[in-house]
């Protein structure tokens, strides 16, 4: 007992904690419908005031608890591959990860070394995982989104802790002007009239061959809908036909049929050569064009490890299945005149897909591996951040939570 005293005490995981829930607080108010833009600004200021002045212990925990908050979710697929028993242990591993991560941010102690390594890890991505953008604390907020705005807050921090005890310490203050941004995202009039369609299929059930016809049928129902309100385009969720699609002559003939009457996208998988793509299918006037996904889902899609630690997870995990193969670059479809990118679920929150700021931009999930839980708004909020940061427009067609229009 007196050696685990030595390593913590109450009052460090109290503060850790408190930590954490600062840095949090922001997407649970956003999950449970709540946008309090000041008080999403203070308590992101107090985050990061205690993630520089805090030692490294208390920054060890805290960022265990910060990885519980953000990322107890990621296990929950697990349940669809009999591994139930693993959600907990995928929990606890990403919570140690991420405490690790904070402590070696800790490792710098001078206030302004450890704002530039705050700064720094803005830019890390392990295992190809961006979620955990530290930036998002203030996408509604009364702070701008941009790494200079960031830069300025953690240097004003920074320069505030450094110099505290001096009477003009609060002038550095001032370094938070021009980070403020006072505009909210505003609806703005689209150049097609679209249907999105949200649907609501038990991931169980999803990829039983028994439901599968019942599903396709909600799927022709939605787009005979969207014919009927004279839309332009529908938009289905990723894997919404749970099927290779170009395996099915007959779908892809009733599907083209459709689209001299209104443009259809909607996910599938795609089969070639042996090799298996995530995929979105689109039909217009008579006519099929298919997006690969470039980017796929670390430990989702594919392994982000040397062959011979993969091949046995996939064995394991999998049942043997090899990874999705992605495609090269990015796909964009023109819908009458129109130029729309592609994303494939986490495709719309990584910035490769944002790189020559498109304008509009085509986004499908499956959120039902992940629920219930928080996935869907911590989705929705990296979208916001990317459409934000590159004026983009998402359109965005999820299947069980998240869906909608996310304007810049």
């Amino acid at each position: 007992m007196r050696a685990l005293k030595t390593f913590f005490s109450v009052h460090e995981l109290l503060r850790a904690f408190l930590l954490a829930l600062c840095f949090s607080a922001f997407l649970y108010l956003f999950h449970f419908g709540f946008e309090f833009y000041l008080l999403n600004t203070l308590l992101g200021l107090c985050a990061f005031y205690l993630l520089i002045v805090s030692g490294r212990k208390t920054l060890l925990f805290a960022g265990f608890f910060i990885g519980l908050f953000w990322f107890y979710w990621i296990g929950f697929s697990f349940r669809y591959y009999g591994l139930s028993w693993a959600v907990p242990f995928v929990a606890l591993g990403f919570a140690l990860i991420y405490g690790l991560i904070f402590w070696l941010v800790a490792l710098a102690s001078h206030p302004l070394l450890r704002a530039g390594m705050l700064f720094l890890l803005s830019l890390f991505e392990p295992f190809d995982f961006n979620w955990l953008q530290p930036e998002l604390l203030f996408v509604h907020s009364y702070f701008g989104i941009e790494k200079w705005q960031y830069a300025l807050i953690l240097l004003s921090l920074a320069l505030f802790v450094q110099f505290k005890q001096k009477r003009e310490a609060a002038l550095f203050f001032l370094l938070l002007l021009p980070a403020l941004n006072f505009s909210v995202p505003k609806e703005q009039k689209l150049p097609l009239n679209v249907s999105l369609v949200q649907t609501q299929l038990d991931q169980e059930r999803k990829w039983n061959s028994f439901y599968i016809p019942d599903t396709i049928e909600l799927n022709f129902n939605a787009i005979d809908q969207a014919i009927e309100e004279k839309k332009d385009l529908v938009i289905l969720p990723e894997s919404a036909y749970p099927l290779f699609l170009n395996r099915h002559p007959a779908l892809i003939a009733l599907l083209k049929a459709k689209s001299h009457k209104i443009a259809i996208v909607t996910g599938s998988l795609y089969d070639h050569d042996g090799h298996n793509f995530n995929a979105t299918y689109f039909f217009q006037d008579g006519r099929m064009q298919i997006a690969k996904k470039m980017i796929l889902v670390p430990f989702g899609e594919y392994i982000p490890l040397p062959s011979f630690l993969a091949l046995p997870i996939n064995k394991a995990i999998f049942n043997g299945a090899s990874d999705y193969l992605s495609a090269t670059e990015p796909t964009d479809f023109t819908i009458k005149g129109t130029a729309f990118r592609n994303a494939i679920c986490y495709e719309a929150t990584c910035h490769e897909l944002f790189e020559t700021n498109p304008r509009l931009m085509i986004a499908m999930s499956n959120n039902a591996w992940f629920m219930p839980s928080i996935e869907p708004s911590l989705q929705r909020l990296l979208m916001q951040f990317y459409a934000t940061k590159h004026n983009t427009v998402i359109l965005h067609a999820a299947n069980d939570a998240g869906g909608g229009i996310i304007y810049p």
